[in-house]
């Protein structure tokens, strides 16, 4: 597909602090968009960033039908730009668009584009430790109507955000047994954006408390390990890697299925299985809770050094001894920066 290409007239990276960076407020040059009108898609263009007139009826708005993406690109020490899985991003895209009775996103809009996009505003991927380009699609509908019906039309952005680390320090969480992220049957596997939004009265609560994010349990019973905010979440038990097994109330992270890939290829005990909130308390307890984390292309991995139960603090031994999270966060690393060998072939050079 042919993208038109309309190039800013000048650059806003002079003004940005590259040593600065707070994650999600500094914004590139150039955004991709592309319509999806009368059944067809339009042609992909990438223009300034900057703002866009919608109409305040824009079913989007009113009804929910609106999903998004988080990906990065990273620069390497020869400064080479390389994606790290973008078709995973491209598939769960389009998996959130089924669930959410919206038309699928073409290849050659979101990975050409994507591609296009990046090649021209390369100079935004910082360079450094914990640095990256955040990249984030978001796909929503715009007909100007009010009535409750699936939209027939949608438009596709992708714009970037040059971010330092999301979580700089191991994070505090709170098991959170009175409200629900998501439930069997609902939206919960898809990256809608409905989802974050239920979640923030709860997430303020934990943090008005003094914890970064809880640890949502299963709509049921609230018995059952689910998700983290923004992160899918491990736990190392008895030298054993475990995370919960993947339902319709859980995102399928691609940071967590890259750490799974991970441990089968260098023979690290793995389970995908329930994880009851008593047995991980039990495991912390008798010493057996070795490590505890969450991960997501945000937060990479996210170190946790409490979990907070039933208004009691239950301390993970300290992150510098971590042998599983460290080796994998770091091979991870070393690999979207291009300092290893690309064994697994989840790279994309720009």
């Amino acid at each position: 597909m042919q993208i038109e290409i309309k190039k800013s007239a000048s650059s806003r990276l002079g003004t940005v602090d590259m040593n600065n960076l707070v994650f999600g407020k500094i914004f590139s040059d150039h955004m991709l968009v592309a319509d999806y009108i009368d059944g067809h898609w339009t042609p992909a263009v990438i223009m300034p960033f900057g703002k866009m007139e919608l109409s305040p009826t824009i079913s989007g708005l009113h009804h929910g039908q609106s999903i998004f993406e988080g990906m990065k690109a990273y620069k390497s020490e020869e400064g080479n730009v390389l994606l790290f899985r973008p078709h995973e991003n491209f598939k769960r895209l389009n998996r959130s668009a089924r669930r959410m009775c919206m038309p699928e996103v073409p290849a050659e809009i979101f990975i050409d584009g994507l591609k296009a996009l990046i090649d021209l505003d390369r100079d935004w991927v910082p360079k450094g430790e914990g640095k990256s380009l955040y990249i984030r699609p978001i796909y929503f509908a715009i007909d100007e109507t009010i009535g409750v019906k699936p939209s027939e039309d949608y438009r596709l952005v992708i714009f970037t955000s040059p971010v330092g680390a999301y979580y700089p320090e191991p994070v505090k969480v709170k098991v959170e047994t009175r409200y629900s992220r998501a439930s069997e049957g609902g939206v919960g596997f898809a990256k809608a954006a409905g989802n974050y939004g239920a979640a923030m009265l709860p997430t303020r609560i934990a943090q008005d408390k003094g914890y970064n994010q809880v640890i949502w349990t299963d709509a049921r019973d609230h018995k059952y390990v689910e998700e983290s905010g923004s992160m899918n979440l491990m736990f190392v038990i008895n030298g054993t890697l475990l995370t919960p097994p993947l339902t319709e109330s859980k995102l399928a992270g691609i940071t967590r299925d890259s750490i799974l890939k991970l441990a089968e290829k260098w023979n690290i005990p793995a389970e995908e299985r329930e994880l009851s909130i008593v047995e991980i308390i039990s495991a912390a307890n008798n010493g057996t809770l070795e490590e505890a984390f969450g991960c997501g292309t945000a937060a990479n991995i996210a170190q946790i050094d409490r979990i907070n139960y039933e208004g009691k603090d239950y301390i993970i031994p300290p992150v510098a001894g971590r042998k599983i999270s460290n080796r994998i966060g770091n091979y991870l690393e070393d690999l979207k920066k291009g300092k290893v060998t690309d064994e697994m072939g989840w790279t994309t050079l720009i």
